[in-house]
């Protein structure tokens, strides 16, 4: 009788951690149980742009004063349960958050991110859209946020993964922002049309996107531009998700997510009326955590050869 060859056990339990990562993201029941005890107005507004409806997703803030504007631009997986809860967290921040679903119209029957059957078939249609489409979808939710009666004019952006990248081009498309965060993304081709200061947030186990940093950089100061990179070890690509997972083993993670979080709110804070970029000194910086394992968030081999993600 022959025995039964089995694969080698790293290889099993390499499979477990990527099945469960993809269950996780695709599920995300804490994220959805968060927002939902969540006592901030939200809802749902079709912005029009030429013969195209996009849906957004947009949560105020309970304050007395006019607050300025963030357009979240989600990550490869969609406008899904996490990207919308941080659109309400960063509401609960004091600033009205506007997440464009950038798949509206793309899913089947001609929805958006939710009607997507899995992971995968949401990466392959976001890795398809058109890059002129995404801006004026974004364009959209902006002019949107600077006619609110609640708004103070001021208008920033902020994306996670592929929304990162997308960020980044969106600083490089549109004049009047006040600030970009981008959070795991690379920057464009061309950066000499970017105005607003730009803040980068970086994980140190993620050599596909740490890579491109130091491109951009000298980009950045080439064309006189202000760019502040921030990278913190130890943590994994999609870090600012990751950590707040319940299911995250990686204490990294969550410091980064803890950190980064907090830069941002107190950039979003310091945000100076004039939408234009002032020449700063630009540095690389580093927290100081290392040897933690990477979070996978590209899940395919097309997602991570595509740079523009």
């Amino acid at each position: 009788m022959k025995s039964a060859k089995f694969p080698p056990l790293h290889a099993v339990a390499t499979l477990l951690f990527v099945l469960a990562s993809a269950i996780s993201l695709h599920a995300q029941d804490w994220a959805k149980a968060r927002l939902e005890a969540s006592p901030r107005h939200r809802e749902y507004v079709p912005l029009k742009h030429g013969s195209r409806t996009v849906q957004a997703f947009v949560v105020y803030p309970e304050v007395m004063t006019k607050a300025p504007v963030v357009i979240l631009i989600h990550e490869i997986f969609g406008l899904s349960d996490w990207a919308k809860e941080m659109a309400d967290e960063l509401a609960g921040q004091g600033f009205i958050v506007i997440a464009p679903d950038l798949l509206t119209g793309v899913g089947p029957g001609g929805g958006g991110s939710s009607e997507f059957p899995s992971q995968d078939a949401t990466i392959k249609a976001i890795s398809g859209l058109d890059p002129d489409v995404v801006n004026a979808d974004l364009d959209a939710a902006a002019e949107y946020g600077k006619h609110l009666p609640a708004a103070n004019g001021k208008i920033a952006v902020a994306g996670f993964c592929w929304g990162g990248g997308k960020s980044f081009a969106f600083a490089a498309h549109r004049k009047d922002l006040s600030a970009a965060f981008v959070f795991y993304g690379p920057g464009p081709a061309d950066v000499s049309t970017i105005s607003a200061p730009v803040y980068g947030f970086y994980a140190g186990n993620d050599a596909r996107i740490g890579a491109t940093i130091p491109a951009t950089v000298a980009a950045m100061k080439a064309a006189g531009k202000s760019y502040d990179p921030v990278t913190y070890d130890g943590a994994g690509h999609g870090f600012m998700r990751a950590g707040e997972d319940p299911g995250n083993t990686v204490p990294e993670n969550r410091t980064a997510r803890e950190v980064g979080f907090a830069r941002l709110v107190k950039l979003l804070h310091a945000m100076k009326s004039a939408p234009a970029a002032s020449t700063g000194t630009m540095d690389d910086r580093t927290t100081a955590q290392a040897g933690a394992q990477p979070v996978v968030c590209h899940a395919t081999a097309a997602a991570a050869a595509t740079p523009s993600m």
